[in-house]
């Protein structure tokens, strides 16, 4: 079959061309021109054909989705700020001809490099894998020959083809760029194109409109473009481009892949920096005290570079792939929760603010009808009839995937009660003829019916939230708040309400639209009870000793909010009463300052729109929070995009899927929890990395440089030191693999660059005091040596001492406070033991001679022991000192191991 066809008309189109090559100039296509330029038609593609098209045009990917080489992965890790510097530092070795500094530094690069592009490439086919258990769908419509009919069926998005006649309903993503062949009432949000926040009305076109020929692409409503999401309303489109040929493909061209800096990459960011600085200044500084108190010139240079190395932490890319990875993967296997961008992880271990609305996570997401009464509280049936009515014909015309939970609750109850309820006629006695389906921002649904044996006339249908249907309805005010008063008397008790209203029309064959809804009679009120979930109250329970707090973000009632809250025993930690509720109103009145202020103190927020969700979650991340947004729906995205950190159930709609960082099993705190456990021992590694590293290697640092003004010679050779530094870099990987302490999983695990400097600076001078006492121990065990054997006897002593206290730091500085916490930290200990080994044994063997190091005296190693003791004995005091300072008020592991003997369902979960 050729490429593509002639065109009947102007608007001939190539297979693959994007929509912006469509049209000639000045003219619009039709749906027939499009479908014959793609050499398709009405009944969808052959299933054969499909598949060459697919070999022909590729995958519909966008590029930055594409697998990256391993190559390229190694090449981009030299742009990592530590690895830049090590590489800076190894060439200007190399240009004083110091070529033993400078294969060791090339040499670190080079291990850092190769495994950080590893670990990545790993992570990546991992993070591929798992995101195929949630892989976006659409609904394809094609044929298995030509004489068969067509059929709809889900397809991966990458199998779709130019040509594939596909289906839209609410929640779907768009996903290719498509010409609309039909559409009702269908708007799609297109924000991440035109920055449009309103959903966009789009409809088909049957003939060329001339009035549309100057218009821009995103302003002509027959094209919907991949990166939109349908809002409201159904469809049927052709595709006209896929992968890199789309605009949205075209829009991201050059910064594919960039999103903007998590709160872990933030921190990670800052600390690293600070280093970069105090590196830099370090060879400068060694040189000049050097030259000034020494009178040594650029021979020192070789070592003021190793002194600087000996800063940097070389493997923390590596530690940080490896950690979040293993995590994500544990994760997915043992829970089902998918990570989808491995620093989400770490954010969710830093979470102490989760956003959510109450139905499905707090409450059941199946309420049951309470009441049903007209406008003076009196029960009528007829109420939940008219109710039932809209919700049967919303969910049939609008073909939407599965009925909303109230609108479930309503049939049902319909069923229960039987005809006494139903009246004359039950719901699907009337006639459908169309329909508005509900959207976030009208709060209403309307459905058009034709009633039994009535001619000429339209019966509308409007269902919805009290406010907006009554402003729909003809009352007067005093009637209209006499209604308010009783619907808020009802939500005061914990109801949900839903109002119900007509209107007759003469019957036209016209579309109806928003304008329609006007007028209305008022019927009643629906009143609708949520049923508690049964794990809500000790999920919450759990979340709270975690150190997160719970908000809930709703579109309800405050009342009917509140209630549930109150069930569930969700209070503010400092505050109560009238400041637990807020409204959207209420927000809708304060400045950005102070909704910063009440979103940090409110529990409830009440009628919001997927507007005022966002600016709400926004808030609390301006206000220093990390937050979390667990959502579902369409209009959860713009709060999803606004969160540290989206989640969403497996279930939500493919673009509330799409947009979230992590994916549920199941819409459950208790998964939730697992996560944030996840994410806490993930990052608990990373931090006990980066304290017990860089104040080991700032020790070494300061004790080397005072040691270099002291001494007549260099207390380590450059070669000494980067080996020295290899060793260590060796051992670290050990983080990557560790169980943290139970204490780093009670509280939310942020990396405060300011708290870091402060710990690795105290420890770090004990460090330095440590190595320095080793001066008097090499005083006393080398008093007779001289010469070239003294200073071989030294340099192997000092190495000695170094990777010892190096390996003390890794095991004391992770140890726990508890018996089994001691117990634990395996790798590390094995890792220690390895470091250990090392040290004593390397100057014995005959590489020692060969890095300028000879054999100690016994006594050597009695002094040292008795350093060592003291060092072990200082850092442990020093230690509990901090703990006793910063980890005050937090359960110990003995509580967990209680609770988890009794069975208590509200304990803390490993």
């Amino acid at each position: 079959m050729p490429e593509s066809s002639p065109a009947a008309g102007p608007g001939h189109l190539t297979i693959g061309t994007p929509p912006s090559a469509a049209p000639s100039p000045g003219t619009v296509p039709t749906p027939l021109q499009t479908l014959r330029a793609l050499d398709s038609g009405p009944r969808g593609l052959l299933e054969a054909e499909a598949e060459i098209r697919l070999l022909r045009t590729g995958e519909n990917v966008l590029p930055a989705r594409r697998p990256v080489p391993w190559t390229r992965r190694f090449l981009r890790s030299l742009r990592d700020p530590f690895t830049s510097v090590l590489l800076c530092l190894g060439l200007v070795s190399a240009l004083v001809a110091a070529w033993g500094t400078a294969c060791v530094i090339l040499t670190l690069v080079a291990v850092s490099c190769l495994l950080r592009s590893t670990e990545e490439h790993r992570a990546d086919r991992s993070a591929a894998a798992l995101r195929e258990l949630v892989a976006t769908t659409a609904t394809v419509v094609r044929r298995t020959s030509d004489d068969s009919s067509p059929r709809e069926r889900d397809v991966p998005v990458a199998d779709l083809v130019p040509g594939d006649v596909i289906r839209l309903r609410p929640g779907d993503l768009v996903p290719a760029d498509v010409q609309l062949l039909r559409a009702d009432g269908l708007t799609v949000h297109q924000s991440a194109l035109t920055g449009e926040s309103a959903p966009v009305v789009k409809r088909a076109l049957d003939v060329a409109d001339p009035a549309l020929s100057g218009a821009g692409p995103f302003a002509q409503p027959q094209w919907c473009f991949q990166g939109s999401s349908v809002a409201s309303g159904s469809g049927t489109a052709v595709i006209v481009a896929t992968g890199a040929d789309t605009r949205f493909a075209a829009t991201q061209d050059g910064r594919a892949g960039q999103r903007g800096a998590s709160a872990f990459e933030r921190s990670v960011r800052g600390i690293s920096w600070t280093l970069i600085r105090f590196m830099l200044l370090t060879p400068p500084l060694v040189l000049m005290a050097n030259a000034a108190l020494r009178g040594r010139g650029l021979e020192t240079l070789p070592f003021a570079v190793a002194v600087a190395v000996g800063l940097t932490p070389e493997m923390l890319p590596v530690i940080v792939t490896t950690a979040l990875a293993r995590g994500a993967a544990r994760l997915a296997r043992t829970s089902g929760v998918i990570v989808k961008r491995l620093p989400a992880l770490h954010d969710l271990g830093a979470v102490d603010v989760l956003c959510l609305d109450k139905t499905g996570t707090l409450t059941e997401d199946r309420p049951v009808v309470a009441a049903a009464v007209d406008g003076g509280d009196r029960p009528d049936p007829d109420v939940l009839r008219w109710a039932a009515v809209n919700a049967l014909w919303t969910l049939q015309l609008a073909e939407l995937p599965a009925a909303d939970a109230l609108d479930e609750a309503v049939l049902e109850a319909v069923d229960t009660d039987g005809p006494s309820a139903a009246g004359a006629f039950g719901p699907d006695a009337y006639e459908g003829v169309a329909v508005l389906p509900f959207d976030p921002v009208r709060r209403v649904a309307t459905a058009v019916v034709r009633r039994p044996g009535q001619l000429g006339a339209h019966t509308l249908v409007t269902k919805g939230a009290v406010e907006a249907v009554l402003d729909r309805c003809a009352l007067d005010a005093d009637e209209r708040d006499r209604l308010l008063a009783l619907a808020d008397r009802k939500a005061a008790s914990g109801l949900r309400l839903l109002a119900v209203a007509l209107a007759d029309r003469a019957s036209r064959a016209g579309a109806y639209t928003p304008a329609d809804e006007r007028g209305l009679t008022f019927v009643g009120l629906v009143a609708l009870r949520d049923v508690p979930a049964p794990s809500a109250a000790d999920a919450l329970a759990v979340l709270a000793r975690r150190g997160v707090r719970v908000k809930v973000l709703t579109g309800d009632q405050p009342g009917t909010a509140a209630r549930v809250c109150a069930d569930l025993d969700l209070r503010p930690e400092t505050h109560s009463g009238s400041d637990d509720v807020v409204t959207a109103e209420q927000v809708d009145a304060l400045s950005d300052a102070e909704l910063i202020e009440v979103a940090d103190r409110a529990v409830v927020f009440a009628r919001c729109t997927p507007e005022h969700k966002a600016r709400i979650v926004s808030a609390l991340r301006a206000g220093g929070r990390t937050t979390g947004f667990l959502g579902d729906g369409v209009n959860d995205l713009p709060a999803l995009d606004a969160a540290d950190v989206g989640i969403c159930p497996r279930n939500a709609v493919d673009v509330a899927r799409e947009a979230a960082d992590v994916v549920l099993a199941e819409k459950d705190l208790t998964a939730i929890d697992r996560a944030v456990l996840a994410g806490r021992r993930s990052s608990g590694n990373i931090a006990s990395y980066l304290r017990i590293t860089l104040s080991s290697n700032l020790g070494n640092v300061i004790a080397m440089l005072t040691a270099g003004l002291m001494l007549p010679f260099l207390p380590m050779l450059p070669a000494q030191v980067l080996v020295q530094n290899l060793c260590f870099d060796a051992a670290q990987l050990a983080f990557a693999f560790d169980r943290p302490p139970v204490s780093v999983l009670r509280r939310p695990t942020a990396l405060r660059p300011r708290d870091f400097l402060r710990f690795i600076t105290g420890f770090g001078l004990l460090n330095a005091a440590a190595d320095l006492a080793t001066f008097g121990v090499l005083a006393l065990a080398l008093h007779h040596a001289s010469g070239d054997g003294g200073e071989a006897a030294f340099h192997a002593g000092w190495f000695t001492e170094n990777l010892l206290t190096q390996a003390l730091v890794m095991v004391l500085l992770r140890t726990g406070r508890s018996a089994a916490e001691r117990r634990a930290g395996g790798p590390l200990r094995a890792a220690a033991a390895g470091l250990s080994a090392v040290g004593v044994a390397l100057p014995l063997t005959p590489i020692g001679p060969l890095l300028g190091m000879s054999a100690l005296p016994p006594l050597y190693y009695l002094l040292l022991g008795s350093v060592l003791g003291l060092y072990a004995v200082a850092l442990t005091a020093a230690r509990r000192r901090y703990e006793r300072r910063h980890l005050a008020g937090v359960p110990d592991a003995a509580e967990d191991a209680a609770r988890a003997s009794r069975g208590d369902r509200s304990g803390l979960m490993r």
